[in-house]
């Protein structure tokens, strides 16, 4: 049983996000901007990897989001012995017909959360890679198209924690966006021993959107212009990360790509038809310093990657906000009219 009506969804996007926003922060206590984040990476579609030590919520956060949504969803415990066809799926031979079945993986759903994928195997790992970069799965030489709206909620482990394996680069680039959760305050804290004192909020937890209004919030993402000298600041940023002497591997054009998105996603959430330099510095770090990797010598001072986005970002001139060149409406808009 839902608890909203399809066509008013529809014909007001900003409600849509409002009840699932509200949703999830029904079960996350006292984090909006983790829970802002999740939102603005499914509207940018994008993937979701959330990092923090154990029993802080990322399990939690992963769940609400996907039960906010009425769609197919499938959760992944990835251990040491999970096998890459756990995950995309197999063919088997039926006696009866005489013929290979294909039966789908986990991955075959809207919205998958993988919990704890930093102690499956790198070959495991790297099962994901095609999914979440190009929406398919190739199995026995035939790709089949993974449903829409489609998106990866990943949580792990610091590496440093016992039983974990590094994810490979090429996986980290695949996420949109790392979000720590985080210990909570004292008073969400309080205020947390009452609702999951006796029962878990998730049971009462109802969908409050339905997949096809997800997919009409991207597309409308998607439409959202973005002025030439935000599109310079963007690539500014993600090129001082290639040259940077702290680090050994910089951000790649896919992180510029994804920064981008993730900016007409945080704009759209403003209720903005436009995105801002500001849409874009304040996603930096979110999306670029988990694909950063420090040179040894800067892991030996205790450098971050975190740490060097935030120089970056302030040596970096940042573009006024030019006017009159957001989809040629000779200005901004007066009244908000976005998500």
């Amino acid at each position: 049983m839902t608890t909203y009506d399809d066509r008013a969804s529809l014909n007001d996007p900003t409600a849509t996000v409002d009840r699932v926003r509200g949703s999830v922060e029904s079960v996350i206590e006292g984090k909006p901007e983790v829970v802002r984040l999740a939102l603005t990476v499914l509207l940018a579609e994008g993937h979701l990897l959330i990092e923090d030590v154990p029993g802080v919520g990322k399990t939690m956060l992963a769940k609400a989001l996907a039960r906010s949504i009425d769609c197919s969803v499938r959760r992944i415990q990835f251990t040491p012995d999970l096998l890459p066809s756990d995950i995309t799926g197999v063919s088997i031979w039926d006696q009866q017909r005489r013929e290979f079945e294909f039966k789908p993986g986990a991955i075959f759903a809207q919205i998958v959360i993988g919990d704890e994928i930093n102690r499956a195997s790198p070959k495991t790992q790297s099962a994901l890679l095609e999914s979440m970069e190009e929406r398919q799965v190739t199995i026995d030489g035939l790709s089949r198209e993974l449903p829409s709206p489609f998106m990866v909620v990943a949580t792990q482990n610091p590496v440093e924690m016992e039983g974990t394996y590094p994810l490979p680069e090429a996986q980290r680039d695949r996420f949109m966006a790392r979000v720590s959760v985080g210990y909570p305050s004292a008073e969400a804290e309080l205020r947390m021993l009452d609702t999951h004192g006796g029962v878990s909020p998730l049971e009462d937890l109802q969908p409050v959107a339905h997949a096809h209004e997800i997919v009409k919030l991207v597309e409308a993402v998607r439409a959202i212009p973005v002025a030439e000298g935000v599109r310079a600041y963007a690539v500014a940023l993600v090129a001082a990360t290639r040259t940077h002497p702290d680090l050994r591997l910089g951000a790649s054009p896919r992180a510029t790509l994804h920064l981008l998105r993730a900016a007409k996603a945080s704009a759209a959430l403003a209720g903005r038809e436009f995105v801002l330099p500001d849409d874009v510095r304040d996603l930096a770090v979110a999306v670029l310093a988990h694909r950063l990797l420090p040179t040894a010598q800067a892991q030996l001072n205790r450098r971050t990657a975190e740490q060097v986005v935030q120089e970056i970002l302030r040596d970096t001139p940042v573009p006024a906000s030019p006017r009159g060149s957001f989809g040629g409406s000779g200005g901004v808009p007066d009244r908000p009219r976005g998500l």
